[in-house]
């Protein structure tokens, strides 16, 4: 795909590349800082309207012509940072964009572990629309995974087949699932095979990542999540060589009647290339509260240090950028420690 030249420069840009990783880093840590004086205060929406605020504020000086397809969405009803809403300078290349300024945000209230800000980012109509239905069923790993699991086997038979693949006996298998009441028969499966489970309050898109990474204590993640999550986490999964499936799971006759309007097909195990297709996409997540991803934001007398990641699949490569940040260049609103 190509974007049309920008008009100040006449110069035509085909993709992102990796300088643009660089610059949306820049708009995690600024989500990520503003929410950090939220953390632990039990509210969550002003959490996150402080982080979309920061994040949507430096999209809007990044050099792309960005087009939000997971957005803050109709879910949580958001007057920035929608579906179909347009960001960055223009200048630069054409860009299908996955935006949460935090996964996480019951996670940020709480003053829980696991609360990231993240941005993923693919050519422009590379990036599924699954915007009318909520959530998908997933299962994610390491690259062991591929050829090993399939998402319509049973569980028991994913986690021996991995634990094979891994070398490993079943009882050392750790898998990842959000706790929820849906997952009650899931979770009493998966420890019937002797694996243990790792049960996430929030936060599944660090959960899929951390299953696919080889230094981790968590081996797969499956269950239903948000499919916007789902989509960024396909991101992810891409730079990192890992194995994901998913499928749409609408939960209302409403929702299937959206996805059969949007031509989505509601049996289709899909896999990461099908979710976001090429070669070049990019995933940036900074840490909001600490967790087995990123550290959090911290402050430090007169500086504020943040930790993201960033993920590109064109290279395959993991970069860590750690970052202090000077208090007073920032806000008024951050406490002293």
């Amino acid at each position: 795909m190509t974007s049309e030249p920008s008009t100040d420069t006449g110069t035509l840009f085909l993709h992102p590349d990796r300088n643009l990783a660089m610059e949306l880093v820049r708009a995690t840590e600024a989500a990520a800082i503003r929410a950090w004086p939220f953390i632990g205060r039990g509210d969550k929406n002003a959490a996150d309207g402080a982080a979309v605020d920061a994040m949507r504020k430096f999209l809007g000086t990044v050099n792309f012509d960005g087009v939000i397809v997971i957005g803050e969405g109709e879910k949580d009803r958001a007057p920035m940072l929608f579906n179909g809403e347009t960001v960055g300078n223009r200048r630069g290349p054409a860009c299908d964009i996955a935006v949460d300024p935090i996964d996480g945000t019951s996670l940020t209230a709480a003053g829980r572990q696991n609360a990231i800000s993240v941005i993923a980012v693919s050519d422009r109509g590379t990036m599924l629309d699954a915007s009318s239905v909520f959530y998908m069923d997933k299962i994610v790993s390491g690259p062991a995974g591929h050829g090993v699991l399939d998402l319509e086997r049973p569980i028991g038979d994913n986690i021996r087949a991995l634990a094979k693949a891994l070398g490993k006996p079943v009882g050392e298998m750790t898998v990842a699932v959000l706790d929820r009441p849906r997952h009650i028969q899931l979770i009493d499966d998966i420890r019937a095979t002797g694996a243990g489970t790792r049960l996430m309050l929030d936060g599944d898109v660090a959960g899929g990542i951390n299953a696919a990474r080889y230094e981790t204590r968590i081996d797969l993640c499956v269950g239903i999540g948000g499919s916007p999550e789902g989509i960024t986490t396909a991101c992810a999964i891409k730079a990192l060589g890992g194995f994901m499936q998913a499928r749409l799971a609408p939960g209302t006759d409403d929702e299937r009647e959206k996805a059969k309007d949007a031509g989505l097909d509601l049996d289709a195990v899909m896999d990461a290339n099908q979710m976001v297709k090429g070669d070049n996409s990019f995933f940036v997540a900074t840490g909001v509260t600490d967790g087995g991803l990123v550290d959090g934001v911290r402050r430090k007398g007169p500086i504020i240090r943040t930790e993201s990641i960033v993920l590109r699949s064109r290279s395959g490569t993991i970069r860590r950028v750690i970052a202090e940040h000077l208090v007073e260049k920032w806000l008024d609103e951050v406490p002293a420690s």
